[in-house]
Order: structure tokens, then C-alpha cells, then sequence
């Protein structure tokens, strides 16, 4: 389903249109790599895709917010979040080499004119190193929302497919969070937020509105939560086969979320939720 908000740069212009129409002044970008190796280089080229889209969005709507994602995951060729090495005859990720390639990419982000820059990864460190490079490039402006609370979830397959980026061996529990695990959560975020991170999101939403209400209730930073691609699909499906109303389902969802205490959400129904009813 997500694959259908898989858009070109000379695409984005009828988008930046609807959005506006209906007083939606934010947007999350993901990079769609055109080619891949093992450490994702294209992820910070400089005719990156994403480049090219965060300067052509600010042309067309210089008041629109700009998220970008920052992940390597896209841009591997194996599919993890970062560059792998061998330890004890497993390939891990390299949380230093990481951390200088995504250091790297939030920093052209930034400079290509991103608002926010949204590390996704969950690797050690993440926020801090991009806090570093960005006060040491005089772009402290820019806002950083960390995913500090992403889990291991078996919820983001319809992107992953949609993107080609599921690991081609292993899996990310690794470095992603156990579905069972809701103290690490409060632990992720504080360290996120001593690093820097001036934003937090939950990621799944609606299966994760404990961890929602309780980093809302933790924390003086705003909590966002994503509603993320299986979430969005199985809604679509249900209601293609008739078994629930669409806007109903999708209206009841996103106030769970709100009550939970997410302060902004992201989801792929922006362009099509009744925003009035909320």
C-alpha cells in the first residue's frame, strides 16, 4: 500500500498543492536509493534524492516543516540500518562506522534546508553525534526527532517492501526494541533527550499507546507517534472488503493516539482523514 506515496521530485508540486488545501504543513521524507552497497553512501551524495526534494519542497512552500528520515537501511545493500562487521563470526552493525555516515547525511539534510532531522536507526549514540555535527556546523536551528522508542515490529512490512529495504540476513532486534520490553523505553528516551534530541517518537502507534502515555508523561519534549505502513494497510484492506468503515476506523485510531498524549502524528491518511473531525 505505501508504495503509492513513492514519489519522483518532478512529481512533488500537485502533492505540495494538496497539502496545503488541507492545512497539512508538515511532511516526513524517506530517500529512495537508486543504487546501494554496503555502507549506503548514497544516503548523504550530493544529487541525493532526498537533496533534490527538500530544496524543491522549500521552492514551492518555504513555510512547509521538513522532516527527514535518517537511516541507512534504504541505502545498504544488505538492508540493516548501518554497515556491518564480523564479531565472534556474526555480522553485526559497526555502531561507529554509523555513526559517522548518518552524522553525515543529517547534516547535508540540514544544509539542503531540512527543519528537523529524524535519526530512525535506534543505534547508540545517534542523537549526540548528529547534535555534535550540527552545533559544530552553526546549525543548531535545526531540530532533532529521534526515534527512541522504535520496536521491533512485525507492523512495518508494506514499507519494507515497498522500499526493498528488509535485511537480506538477520533481523534488527539487535538494535530495535523487544515488543515486550516497556521499561527500555523511558531508559532509550532519557538518554536521547540528554543528548539532545528535542523531539520523541513511538513507532509503532496504536500497538505501543502504553509507551506513548508513558514517555508523554516522562518528559517535557514533545512525543510524536507513527502510524506506521502495516497499521495503514490493514485498515485499507479491512475496509476495501467492507468489514469496517474507513474514515470511522481511521478517526477512532488517531484520537487513541492523541489521548495517549502524541502531540503530532505521523500517518499516510493525511491526505485523506476527515482533519475536521479530530
Amino acid at each position: 500500500m505505501p508504495g503509492q506515496f513513492l514519489y519522483s521530485v518532478d512529481a512533488l508540486a500537485p502533492v505540495v498543492d494538496q497539502l496545503a488545501a488541507r492545512q497539512v504543513n508538515t511532511v516526513l521524507l524517506f530517500g529512495q536509493a537508486v543504487s546501494k552497497d554496503a555502507c549506503g553512501h548514497s544516503a548523504y551524495a550530493h544529487d541525493n534524492t532526498v537533496l533534490k526534494a527538500i530544496a524543491m519542497l522549500k521552492k514551492l512552500n518555504p513555510a512547509l516543516t521538513v522532516i527527514t528520515d535518517v537511516c541507512l537501511c534504504s541505502y545498504t545493500d544488505h538492508g540493516h540500518c548501518g554497515p556491518l562487521k564480523s564479531v565472534h563470526g556474526q555480522r553485526l552493525m559497526d555502531n561507529a562506522k554509523t555513526l559517522e555516515i548518518i552524522s553525515t547525511m543529517a547534516l547535508r539534510h540540514a544544509e539542503a534546508g531540512a527543519d528537523i532531522v529524524a535519526p530512525s536507526g535506534m543505534v547508540d549514540g545517534m542523537v549526540g553525534a548528529i547534535r555534535a555535527t550540527m552545533d559544530e556546523h552553526d546549525l543548531d536551528h535545526v531540530a532533532i526527532l529521534s526515534y527512541a522508542a522504535k520496536y521491533a515490529s512485525g507492523f512495518y512490512g508494506p514499507f519494507r517492501e515497498a522500499s526493498d529495504c528488509s535485511p537480506k540476513q538477520g533481523d534488527r532486534r539487535g538494535y530495535q526494541m523487544n515488543p515486550a520490553n516497556r521499561k527500555e523505553a523511558v531508559l532509550e528516551a532519557a538518554l536521547d533527550v540528554e543528548e539532545g534530541a528535542d523531539i520523541l517518537m513511538v513507532k509503532p502507534a496504536l500497538p505501543y499507546l502504553d509507551i506513548i502515555s508513558d514517555l508523554a508523561g516522562h518528559f517535557d519534549v514533545p512525543v510524536f507517534a507513527y502510524q506506521v505502513s502495516g497499521e495503514y494497510s490493514m485498515i485499507k484492506a479491512a475496509a476495501q472488503n467492507g468489514w469496517i468503515d474507513e474514515q470511522s476506523v481511521v478517526r477512532e485510531s488517531l484520537l487513541a493516539m492523541k489521548r495517549a498524549g502524541a502531540q503530532a502524528i505521523i500517518s499516510y491518511f493525511a491526505l485523506s482523514i476527515d482533519l475536521d473531525s479530530l
